[in-house]
């Protein structure tokens, strides 16, 4: 292989190799589906369905999904207070209503 060969066969890897470093950057945490957060929520009663999406090698945030029960979607701010309630209330634990004894009794055979 002649000198020039070899130059241009160089400088082909070279520009491979930092366009590969370059488009690596979109992989590490750049690539959220959250692009825009919406700073309000909208009637609660609208709200069909809360998706929360933490944090990944692909995204670096913690994303908030809301879907209305017209079907529209949007992200809501995680940061906003009235989010931070909402989700509180979300994800508290639901008691039970229904009665559990209070003592185990045996009947005897």
């Amino acid at each position: 292989m002649s000198g020039i060969m070899k130059v241009f066969l160089l400088l082909a890897v070279m520009v491979y190799i930092s366009k590969a470093q370059l488009d690596g950057d979109h992989t590490s945490g750049n690539e959220c589906m959250c692009r825009r957060l919406r700073n309000g929520i909208s009637s609660k009663r609208d709200i069909k369905d809360i998706q929360i999406n933490p944090a990944t090698v692909f995204c670096d945030k913690v994303q908030i999904v809301v879907t209305l029960n017209s079907g529209h979607r949007y992200c809501l701010n995680p940061r906003l207070k009235a989010v931070q309630k909402l989700m509180a209330k979300v994800m508290k634990p639901v008691t039970s209503t229904t009665a559990r004894p209070t003592e185990l009794t045996a009947t005897p055979y």
